[in-house]
């Protein structure tokens, strides 16, 4: 006997949850479908009756954690200084994030490094995102101080911050001096600040 349509999307939902708040923590590879059938309390079987495959599944995750943060974002200041130039030491430990929820820009953080030619798409998504906020962001405060940017100069300071960012993370992970991981992190924050365009501010602490 089928299940019923409302059970169906129920389940969906389910599963798309618990696949969420996994690829959040520990990122595409290092997660198993039966990992996330686990999760969600459900046998590996049914997997199938929702996703194909698991690659299907983190583009739906993607697709949904844009939106969830598109409509949050319709009511909420826009990402703020203080959270970007926190980002970086954030995202150097994924286990302990409790305090941050899944966004766009954790496809970006979780899966630096990844050739996976399947769910590559969605990390340009996310980089577009990403960077697209960091220009609005941009322009706003360049406004508040009477300055006049051009698109071009607005659209590289986004991507400098952006390989700012990915870069302090790649390295930081790479090394095992925990002070020098810090001393990384700390002047990735202080030029961030500088090309946003804002006035030095302590260091975020990891």
């Amino acid at each position: 006997m089928p299940y019923p349509k409302d059970q169906k999307i129920k389940t969906r939902a389910r599963i798309l949850k618990s696949a969420t708040e996994l690829f959040f923590r520990y990122g595409f590879q290092k997660v198993s479908i039966s990992q996330i059938m686990k999760e969600a309390r459900m046998t590996h079987g049914a997997f199938y009756a929702h996703f194909e495959s698991k690659e299907a599944l983190f583009s739906a995750s993607f697709l949904e954690t844009l939106r969830d943060r598109g409509r949050a974002r319709l009511v909420k200041a826009p990402l703020s200084v203080k959270k970007l130039i926190a980002l970086a030491t954030s995202y150097l430990n994924l286990r302990q994030q409790e305090n941050l929820e899944p966004a766009p820009e954790t496809v970006l953080f979780n899966e630096i490094g990844q050739h996976d030619e399947r769910i590559r798409p969605l990390l340009q998504n996310s980089y577009d995102h990403l960077r697209k906020l960091l220009e609005n962001r941009i322009t706003a405060i360049s406004r508040l101080q009477k300055l006049e940017l051009n698109p071009g100069l607005i659209s590289d300071r986004a991507r400098a911050i952006l390989a700012s960012l990915v870069g302090a993370i790649t390295l930081a992970r790479m090394l095992p001096d925990e002070t020098e991981r810090s001393a990384i992190l700390n002047a990735a924050q202080m030029q961030i600040l500088a090309l946003m365009g804002v006035q030095a501010l302590q260091p975020i602490e990891g």
